[in-house]
């Protein structure tokens, strides 16, 4: 009896050690849970984008106005330059971006092309935005320089050191216009015009003229008209020339005048008529076939020939006087 006892004590005595064995073993296991794999990732960093906006002559342009889009097209951000045309992106998951220029902030600049822009972890892009000036708007003019009528057909060269900028050739109004590249906010060029209108002398000065970007600006060239050379004469005669003096007692065939004979200038014998001789064969002119009457003003040449027989005829007699008296002053001598 006293053997059932002690065996059956040391079967609890077993059992209990077993089980405060056990006990401590089961509780530990909840003391340490398994980490989840979503802790074991860490973050990624955040990047950022700052831009400097300027023009071509380097000055800083503030309220330049951005918007920056995520590689699906979504907003990202959307700012303007400050004083010193900066202006920056923060907090910017690491990727590609698409910078959007909305606004230059100055009537004299454009905006630039869109572009792309990666973002790196922890890290700060950094990029300068060149905004370009706008172009002067010109106005070519060729002019006649004693008119002022517009003239198509000329053509010039705007330029500026040694580089033509822009050529305009004038067209059916006479003028041409076209956009002018500005780099400073004033510039000056000078215009050569290498072809002159039809009919017209090449303007040859070189004109200066000053634009301004997005400006409006005229420049005009006269032009002198060319010569135009007198028609050559076609060789023939405008009229008709006087006909050759018929012969002696004949009326000339142009004039319709009677030509005195060779006999009317002879010397009168003394005492003869102081009448003036009329011409050989019948004394009243003879008046050509198919003619015209005569009216008094033909009388002058008879009046003229006239005169001058009457003066002939007296020389002649003062010639015949002295004559005489020299023959009888030499008679008287002799006699004596």
């Amino acid at each position: 009896m006293h053997a059932r006892l002690v065996r059956s004590a040391a079967a609890l005595a077993v059992a209990a050690v077993g089980t405060l064995t056990w006990a401590p073993a089961a509780s530990a296991e909840p003391s340490e849970p398994t980490p989840l794999a979503s802790a074991e990732t860490p973050a990624p960093d955040a990047g950022s984008v700052e831009i400097t906006t300027k023009d071509t002559a380097g000055d800083a342009l503030p309220g330049a106005e951005f918007l920056l889009l995520d590689s699906a097209g979504q907003k990202a951000g959307h700012g303007t330059t400050d004083a010193q045309g900066k202006l920056t992106f923060s907090d910017l998951a690491p990727g590609v971006y698409r910078l959007k220029e909305t606004a230059s902030g100055s009537p004299l600049h454009e905006v630039v092309a869109d572009q792309d822009v990666i973002v790196t972890p922890g890290a700060t892009t950094r990029l300068t935005i060149t905004d370009p000036f706008k172009a002067a708007k010109v106005l070519l003019q060729a002019k006649d320089d004693k008119t002022g009528k517009l003239l198509p057909g000329a053509t010039v060269n705007i330029s500026t050191g040694t580089s033509t900028l822009l050529t305009l050739t004038t067209g059916a109004k006479g003028t041409a216009s076209g956009e002018l590249p500005m780099s400073s906010r004033k510039a000056q060029f000078w215009v050569k015009e290498i072809k002159a209108p039809a009919g017209y002398h090449l303007y040859k000065p070189t004109k200066t003229f000053t634009a301004a970007p997005g400006a409006p600006v005229t420049v005009t060239v006269t032009n002198a008209k060319t010569t135009t050379p007198k028609p050559e004469p076609s060789g023939k005669p405008t009229h008709t020339p006087t006909d050759t003096p018929a012969g002696p007692g004949k009326p000339n065939s142009g004039t319709g005048r009677a030509t005195p004979s060779a006999s009317d200038s002879d010397t009168p014998e003394p005492g003869s008529s102081t009448m003036a001789a009329t011409p050989a064969g019948d004394s009243t002119p003879k008046t050509p076939t198919g003619s015209l009457a005569h009216t008094g003003a033909d009388a002058t040449p008879w009046l003229i020939g006239g005169a001058a027989v009457l003066i002939a005829a007296g020389g002649g007699a003062l010639a015949v006087t002295r004559r005489s008296r020299t023959n009888s002053h030499t008679e008287d001598s002799t006699g004596s």
